[in-house]
């Protein structure tokens, strides 16, 4: 049962979402981290979320291509991250109107905000991603 979830290749969508899990939370804490980080040094923290975001996107695919998902659709990986990517500038897009929303209309704080943003972005990218970019053969 560990090897299935955590070592042997698979294509299982709920083995792939329970990794993705993982793989998010590392691009998470690196996204907060950098968010936190560069705003208490002055930056906006909308700007600070733009820095922050391609930074937790690059760690999410270099470690979703060697752990979550097994197939790819496209050959090459440079194409392959350019897809990647854009998925998460649609997801960067949906993040940004979130903090935007919940800190200025909600008032809330701008990291009580990046939980919430981060939530409905995650099940994005991993459905987008999934389905669009790793498949895997029927």
């Amino acid at each position: 049962m560990i090897a299935q979830l955590f070592i042997k290749p698979t294509n299982k969508g709920k083995i792939q979402l329970f990794r993705y899990f993982f793989v998010g939370g590392a691009a998470f804490a690196v996204d907060f981290g950098l968010l936190w980080l560069l705003t208490e040094w002055g930056l906006s923290y909308l700007l600070s979320t733009a820095f922050s975001f391609v930074a937790g996107l690059t760690i999410n695919y270099a470690l979703s291509v060697r752990w979550v998902f097994r197939d790819h659709t496209l050959h090459s990986h440079i194409i392959e991250f350019v897809f990647f990517a854009a998925i998460g500038v649609v997801g960067l897009g949906m993040n940004e109107a979130i903090m935007w929303m919940a800190t200025e209309l909600a008032g809330l704080y701008y990291l009580g905000s990046k939980l919430i943003s981060t939530a409905v972005v995650f099940f994005w990218n991993f459905t987008a991603r999934k389905y669009l970019l790793f498949y895997g053969k029927k």
